[in-house]
């Protein structure tokens, strides 16, 4: 048991955790910026973060991260099939949870806090789809 978790926490987690506060920090300032800026609808701007975040993951996560050499193209396909699916599941469980939870507040508020918590909630779901699937080593 002890072996599994040093498995699972390991340099490759550290690192994850370093790329993932930049490209959440750089994801996070295009969706509030796009939300309430530009005024675009919450799954606009939660997908404007999701797009963009998810280039700039790609290649830091590949290439520092996990440190997948392959030229197989694969890679890029897995990659998208779990950002994809991560996405649907964070994003579409976090908004009905918080206009729940949050009720009395209103709308723009609500919407505000379901992408914090859509994020919070794909980036660890996201980390274990990477790891164990997209760039998992051969």
């Amino acid at each position: 048991m002890i072996n599994k978790l040093k498995k699972f926490f390991d340099i490759t987690m550290l690192k994850f955790i370093i790329v993932g506060i930049a490209n959440t920090a750089f994801g996070m300032g295009i969706m509030f910026l796009f939300y309430n800026l530009f005024h675009f609808n919450y799954w606009v701007s939660s997908a404007s973060n999701y797009i963009f975040g998810s280039i700039l993951s790609y290649f830091l996560n590949k290439y520092f991260t996990f440190q997948n050499k392959s030229k197989d193209k694969r890679i890029i396909f897995r990659f998208v099939i779990n950002i994809t699916i991560c996405y649907i599941i964070a994003y579409g469980v976090a908004q009905p949870v918080i206009k729940i939870l949050f009720n009395t507040f209103p709308k723009g508020t609500q919407d505000n806090i379901a992408m914090l918590a859509g994020t919070v909630f794909f980036v660890g779901l996201n980390y274990l789809g990477q790891r164990f699937w997209a760039f998992k080593k051969e």
